[in-house]
């Protein structure tokens, strides 16, 4: 393949958010259809102690399944570890807004660099035990403090993502990765977020990649569950190649290198 025709080269990026023992039970329908489609690679991001209650170390079979999901060819990035903001009651006007009206989960929203420190380190520790490679950090609804920005340079990870970019790290260089979200917690703004991902992925038909973010909840309706399968039969009959997000990444990086 030329360096012309690699440049060109059309992508889809599958993500699962918020992976945990309990929440395996939401997306293995999907996950079984999206295998029966043939070999596509998926990013799972993996939460160690979702809301401090589901345990990845006490869960044996959970474990396993991760395991599998690497000889697979997928790829596991470590996405907070409580999931959850356990951080002193918002004080501002926009911090109640982004803590407790925009989401709840925001973990990384509020940290110093030390906290954040100390809970990415302890997530690290986990993937380590396992002997799960991990190169990629997401914060948990992609909302990162500047203490964890300063924490995430310290560390020997190479990425993290926001809804729009990739960043390699330690220097946080962006590349452009759009994605489309769903926000399906209700009828309505499952029929809301269909109409507004229809026109995303329209405007987005020429994009190098386009990233689609699942989450649990989508899952658990057959009206999202079945827009998230059949937009990505579209994607790969319109000749987009499925890729990890690190995969993809080292890739851009090639390219650039050869160029």
């Amino acid at each position: 393949m030329h360096m012309a025709d690699n440049m060109n080269e059309r992508s889809v990026l599958l993500v699962l958010h918020d992976v945990a023992p309990t929440t395996w039970a939401d997306y293995r329908p999907f996950v079984l259809a999206v295998d029966a489609l043939g070999n596509i690679p998926i990013t799972w991001l993996v939460v160690p102690d979702f809301h401090k209650v589901d345990r990845v170390d006490q869960t044996p079979a959970f474990q396993r399944l991760m395991h599998s999901r690497l000889t697979k060819g997928d790829e596991l990035a470590l996405h907070g570890y409580y999931h959850c903001d356990d951080s002193p009651a918002p004080r501002t006007p926009k911090d109640f807004f982004m803590r407790r009206i925009y989401t709840w989960e925001g973990e990384f929203y509020t940290l110093n660099r030390q906290q954040a420190l100390q809970r990415l380190e302890a997530g690290m520790d986990v993937f380590q035990h396992h002997e799960w490679p991990l190169h990629g950090f997401v914060a948990p609804a992609w909302l990162m403090s500047s203490g964890t920005r300063e924490a995430l340079r310290e560390l020997p990870l190479d990425c993290t993502s926001d809804a729009q970019h990739l960043y390699r790290l330690p220097d946080f260089s962006p590349i452009n990765a759009p994605g489309i979200v769903w926000s399906a917690r209700s009828a309505w703004r499952r029929g809301l977020s269909k109409i507004i991902s229809n026109h995303r992925e329209a405007h987005l038909q020429n994009a190098p990649t386009i990233r689609l973010g699942l989450h649990p909840v989508d899952m658990r309706h057959e009206f999202s569950r079945r827009y998230w399968l059949e937009t990505l039969i579209r994607l790969l009959e319109e000749g987009r190649m499925p890729m990890t997000k690190y995969a993809w990444l080292q890739r851009q990086s090639a390219f650039r290198s050869a160029a």
